[in-house]
């Protein structure tokens, strides 16, 4: 197995469940309690040698919020020292021209803000705290400044095309050029938000490609991986997207107590760093090895010509069978055989295998 998988690309890491806003959508519902058997400074360092075992990844350095940790530079340090580039995505709250200086000389190479909305009292009501968007869009300043790469990360929770057009337009006068347009997944307090209709999804990541097609900005819209079909579709190529969903292929989460699951929105364990390498997680467990493989998928996803391009979200289709579970994202699952709805089909996805689109 090991010499037919490639290493991961990108590991998204919660090292922390601590955070000062009160975000309404967040899937781990961090705030000020933090989580269990958290892992501390030494095992941080064990796992960074793990995870460099298999290659050199891009570590995202999450939470909750990753500033709240005290040894949240020594981690990024030892991290850079083992040839990994370490990333961090926050709220940019508690940044300021200090704290970017340091993050610099910790060697983070890109910091991801999240900002939602051109309009301050929207994200901030939407954050749950005053000030939050004015203290985000200082932070992309401060970064800069320091020499850091800076993306925007955007919630996209309405229709509204104007809406990403107005958050992109303030980003670009700040200077970035990178965008991760993210669909939440009803996950840990997003649970409470009411979903758009499958129509509405389409048809609101159909725009944003049409829109920004041209655009020599670095687009993607994230946790809605039937984009790759609509710009198919739409004759939108962009070799940079790569597959829809990366969950278990190229990418996979660290959980604050050492768990790896495929993604931070699927909350099943496919083994803990704490008593297995991760190398022998990501290659040989039963999960991951699922995901990898587009025969395993039924439903509309196993029959779309589509599967091995966009997969198909596997949160999603999870989600669905496990709406009743009070173990969504405040727990993880172990399951003892793999569960077939892992691999089920996208709920989310209107799309029919074989239909002729207009």
């Amino acid at each position: 197995m090991n010499g037919a998988v490639n290493a991961p690309r990108i590991i998204s890491w919660n090292i922390t469940l601590r955070c000062p806003l009160k975000c309404a959508h967040c899937y781990v519902d961090a705030g000020e309690q933090e989580a269990a058997g958290v892992l501390s400074t030494q095992e941080a360092f064990l796992v960074i040698d793990q995870i460099r075992a298999t290659g050199k990844t891009v570590v995202v350095l999450s939470g909750g919020e990753p500033l709240l940790r005290d040894d949240i530079y020594k981690i990024a340090q030892y991290g850079t020292e083992q040839g990994l580039r370490m990333v961090m995505g926050t709220s940019g709250y508690l940044i300021d021209q200090k704290t970017a200086v340091k993050l610099k000389e910790a060697g983070i190479r890109a910091v991801a803000i999240s900002l939602d909305s051109k309009d301050p009292a929207i994200h901030d009501s939407f954050r749950g705290l005053g000030g939050v968007w004015e203290r985000a869009v200082k932070a992309i300043g401060y970064c800069r400044d320091a020499g850091i790469t800076v993306q925007i990360n955007m919630s996209v929770m309405r229709s509204d095309i104007c809406e990403v057009e107005d958050l992109i337009s303030l980003g670009t006068s700040l200077g970035v050029r990178d965008y991760q347009l993210f669909f939440p997944i009803p996950t840990g307090r997003a649970r409470q938000i009411d979903p758009r209709s499958p129509e509405e999804y389409e048809e609101m990541i159909r725009q944003i490609l049409i829109r920004y097609q041209d655009s020599d900005l670095n687009i993607r819209p994230t946790c809605a991986p039937q984009f790759i079909r609509i710009a198919d579709e739409l004759n939108i190529i962009n070799p940079a997207w790569g597959r829809g969903c990366l969950a278990g292929i190229t990418y996979c989460r660290i959980f604050a107590n050492g768990d790896v699951t495929p993604c931070p929105y699927l909350p099943v364990s496919a083994g803990n760093v704490r008593t297995t390498p991760f190398s022998e997680i990501w290659y040989n467990s039963n999960l991951f090895t699922a995901l990898r493989n587009p025969d395993r998928l039924t439903g509309k996803c196993g029959q779309c010509d589509f599967k091995t391009t966009c997969g198909g979200c596997r949160a999603r289709a999870y989600r669905r069978e496990d709406a009743a579970s009070p173990l969504w994202c405040d727990g993880l699952k172990t399951p003892e055989t793999l569960q077939g709805e892992v691999c089920g089909e996208d709920p989310w996805c209107p799309y029919q295998p074989g239909e002729v689109t207009p």
